[in-house]
């Protein structure tokens, strides 16, 4: 396995015969950069899908930390994009799937949208908001679960989904927004709220891939899907979920190549360590695909330049990865 640095992600390239590098994709592989929380860029070289981009990782002022100088944001205020740092990451894109409308997931999406003019596939109130910023219509594809839509060389499953379990097991939202809501943009960050929540099956040319946004899943709705790549979605809510990584595991039929989302402290800088994170949540899922799973391959991907390594050594006979 290489190492190659890339800013504050990841590179991983997925594909037989790994001969790539950081500027192309192997005609047979995935590239995939990590932005943190549920935010990802997959190419084949063809296709670019951004998944929740999200880049600006605000400080908020009930989770701030005493050595980040940044300005702490109110719940009940705008948030600012971080367009120098976007502009550095992300160039252009074809499709952005977006999990479900809070902030840390469609917060920076109108300014990537309006970049990039890519095609925007997620739930009905992330479409009026990016509707309410002035988004064009022919981008927006608003989704429930359930569509299979073919376009010109990717195709996408979309996936019903629930959201983590979070406060202790009470979190639940029904506010839904439609075209009956009356939105005026700017937003308030707390006026991007879930809508309800999705997962994507992302087919690109020679791998599928399962991508989530929360740490929790509709077992029934998994089951059939069998991804190549699975992006889980790993953090700590996910321990209150009957034996939730087993689960998710066995449902997606032990997929080759698992990758943890959603884990790191997204309201730090991408300079800040992800160490404790790493140690307390995705080392223990690793240590669990080992018991269940011996044939899948876990990447870790860590902010800092850090490594990434994988379980499993067998993985690189078959496959090639690049990750910092």
């Amino acid at each position: 396995m290489r190492i190659l640095h890339f800013l504050a992600t990841f590179v991983l390239i997925i594909g037989m015969a790994a001969q790539v590098s950081s500027t192309s994709v192997n005609k047979d592989g995935l590239e995939f950069t990590y932005f943190g929380a549920a935010g990802w860029k997959i190419t084949d070289g063809a296709i670019t899908v951004l998944v929740d981009p999200y880049i600006s990782r605000l400080q908020y002022t009930d989770r701030s930390h005493p050595d980040d100088d940044r300005k702490a944001y109110r719940r009940d205020e705008v948030g600012d994009w971080d367009t120098e740092m976007i502009d550095q990451l992300i160039s252009d894109a074809d499709f952005i799937l977006i999990h479900h409308s809070h902030y840390d997931h469609l917060g920076d999406v109108p300014y990537i949208a309006k970049k990039t003019g890519a095609k925007v596939i997620g739930t009905e109130t992330a479409m009026m908001i990016l509707r309410a910023y002035g988004i064009p219509k022919d981008q927006l594809y608003a989704v429930s679960g359930g569509e299979d839509y073919q376009f010109e060389n990717f195709s996408v499953r979309v996936v019903p989904a629930i959201h983590s379990a979070l406060g202790d097991k009470h979190y639940h939202d029904s506010r839904r927004y439609n075209r009956d809501t009356k939105l005026e943009a700017p937003l308030r960050i707390n006026q991007f709220i879930e809508g309800g929540s999705l997962s994507f099956l992302a087919r690109f040319k020679n791998y599928n891939v399962l991508t989530m946004g929360s740490m929790n899943f509709l077992e029934k709705e998994f089951e059939g899907l069998k991804p190549d790549i699975l992006l889980a979605g790993i953090n700590g809510s996910r321990l209150g979920l009957y034996k939730y990584d087993e689960r998710l595991i066995n449902v997606t039929s032990k997929p080759r190549i698992i990758i943890p989302t959603h884990w790191d402290s997204f309201n730090l800088p991408y300079s800040f360590s992800q160490e404790d994170n790493v140690n307390s949540k995705l080392i223990p899922f690793t240590e669990t695909v080992a018991r269940i799973a011996p044939q899948s391959t876990v990447i870790i991907p860590k902010h800092n330049g850090t490594k990434c390594f994988a379980i499993n050594r067998n993985y690189s006979e078959t496959f090639g990865a690049i990750c910092c």
